[in-house]
């Protein structure tokens, strides 16, 4: 699978107890642009640290690289999120080390041969990357489908009403694959004449969200905030005040998969160009006090790659503090994978 490097909750009892740091760099990119990037997560005031992350560098046969951020919640989600991280990688690349083998399979039967047809000369550009991210799309679904019912399977683990949020993307060259399941957040950071610009590539995918309250309900699920925070929405059982979940998919949380939850990410695809610089993956506990332009500034202001993802977590404990000093902070991750050898 190529190098990878990850950080979980049980790996964060380092230094002073509560944080990990993880830098990155690998120079054998394809395209010959060197790879850099760094991760690191750091405990909140709530308890275990329930976040997990990882970013791994030659992934399968042709992607460049994988990183993905997972946001455990209930009382078994550090537990959710390790499972995932571990596991996924694996699933996604053996799902599409199974569609290629269908595709060259049923190739070499239109074509009377076991050799693949290869593309026409004259199909354009755009057809091709449709089909790549169809082929992503369709591996996404899978195996996060396969996932969840891996987490199901899970003995010792009441996973009723714990679970984790995820998002995993896929650089193939100059292509960006994103996978979004739940209230995580991948951010682009890309340069212009006025200087670093943000541009959000997934949605938060919470009850809040129409479209998502609307399956919700239809499953005879909840959708209503509490009184004393009006402005979050939490999804709850038909006829019981539980468990008053946050966001609108995840992995996990049983008790709530009839009623409209489901671990199916949504799916996009982004195209690079030289003016992009870096992702950056965040749970929700940096999304919480940060804006996406006050994230991706710290990113470029960064005095390396190195040190990039953990100057984002450090901005949030600290605007945690200022802005909710009396509030539980919650768990900080971020993964920064750079595109461009801007930062040393």
């Amino acid at each position: 699978m190529g190098l990878c490097i990850s950080c979980a909750s049980s790996s964060h009892k380092i230094q002073d107890g509560n944080r990990t740091s993880m830098p990155y760099e690998e120079n054998n990119d394809s395209s010959g642009i060197p790879m850099l990037g760094s991760l690191h997560s750091m405990e909140g005031s709530k308890g275990v640290n329930q976040d997990s992350a990882m970013l791994c560098q030659g992934y399968g046969k042709e992607g460049e690289a994988l990183c993905g951020v997972f946001d455990g919640h209930g009382k078994f989600g550090h537990r959710v999120s390790q499972l995932v991280r571990s596991n996924l990688p694996s699933l996604l690349l053996n799902k599409m080390k199974a569609l290629d083998h269908q595709r060259v399979t049923a190739e070499a039967e239109v074509d009377g041969s076991q050799n693949p047809v290869s593309c026409k000369d004259n199909e354009p550009e755009d057809s091709e990357t449709s089909k790549k991210f169809q082929k992503w799309k369709e591996a996404f679904v899978s195996s996060f489908r396969v996932m969840d019912k891996e987490i199901k399977l899970q003995q010792n683990l009441d996973n009723s009403c714990s679970g984790t949020t995820a998002v995993v993307v896929v650089k193939q060259g100059e292509d960006l694959f994103i996978a979004n399941l739940g209230d995580s957040r991948a951010v682009l950071g890309t340069i212009t004449e006025d200087g670093i610009k943000a541009i959000q590539l997934t949605t938060d995918l919470k009850p809040g969200v129409p479209s998502e309250a609307e399956r919700i309900r239809a499953c005879g699920g909840r959708v209503l905030a509490l009184k004393q925070e009006p402005n979050i929405q939490r999804v709850w059982l038909p006829h019981v005040d539980l468990p008053g979940l946050a966001m609108s998919r995840a992995f996990g949380d049983f008790i709530l998969k009839d009623h409209g939850i489901i671990a199916t990410p949504d799916v996009s695809h982004h195209r690079l160009t030289s003016n992009d610089q870096f992702v950056v993956l965040a749970t929700d506990g940096v999304w919480d006090v940060l804006s996406n332009s006050e994230v991706a500034s710290i990113v470029w202001e960064a005095e390396s790659a190195h040190a990039a993802a953990r100057a984002v977590t450090e901005a949030a404990s600290a605007m945690w503090r200022k802005k909710f000093p009396n509030a539980k902070r919650d768990d900080c991750t971020v993964v920064c994978l750079f595109l461009q050898e801007n930062i040393t």
